[in-house]
């Protein structure tokens, strides 16, 4: 955590996940429209006490992901990070990434109690896109997944927020 304090890994394409420096591939297209996308459609519909960031480091036990998307209380970042309590939902699209998201990830956000994670999974032909929703962190896990190909994602921590599929696939 004092290493990113320092701001020595600044504009570098790394995070910190379980104490460990991990390389962050380039964002290619469909990534940044994926990402452009749902952060546009969840902005229309989150409560007003809440914001959307995108790209930007939380703070975590031993860890400072930047997740692609993050709904978080609304308020002044200035002197510190979000924390895992003030995190509601976290994206990450996953293009050449989905092991690292669906394991390394998966488990960083439970065991740090984030109430949802999503992945957007645009790893193989386009047939195959999926959303995968993750809830009900337990036990350094989440017990309830569903995967999503079309229809709606439909939040269970703020039951207001419904994004489609479609606009999360970059579609």
């Amino acid at each position: 955590m004092r290493l990113v304090a320092t701001g020595l890994l600044d504009e570098k394409p790394v995070e910190l996940l379980a104490g460990d420096l991990i390389s962050m591939a380039p964002e290619g297209a469909l990534h940044s429209e994926c990402i452009d996308g749902g952060a546009e459609a969840l902005r229309e519909v989150i409560p007003q006490e809440l914001k959307v960031r995108e790209a930007h480091p939380i703070a975590l036990p031993e860890s400072v992901p930047e997740p692609d998307i993050a709904v978080v209380v609304r308020g002044k970042y200035r002197d510190r990070l979000p924390n895992a309590a003030e995190t509601k939902i976290v994206i990450e699209v996953a293009m050449s990434s989905l092991g690292k998201d669906l394991q390394v990830k998966r488990s960083l956000y439970a065991k740090a109690g984030i109430p949802e994670y999503w992945v957007v999974d645009i790893s193989g032909a386009e047939a195959e896109h999926r959303v995968v929703v993750l809830t009900e962190p337990q036990d350094g896990d989440y017990s309830r997944e569903v995967v999503l190909t079309e229809g709606m994602v439909r939040s269970r921590v703020l039951p207001t927020v419904a994004v489609p599929v479609s606009v999360l696939l970059g579609n």
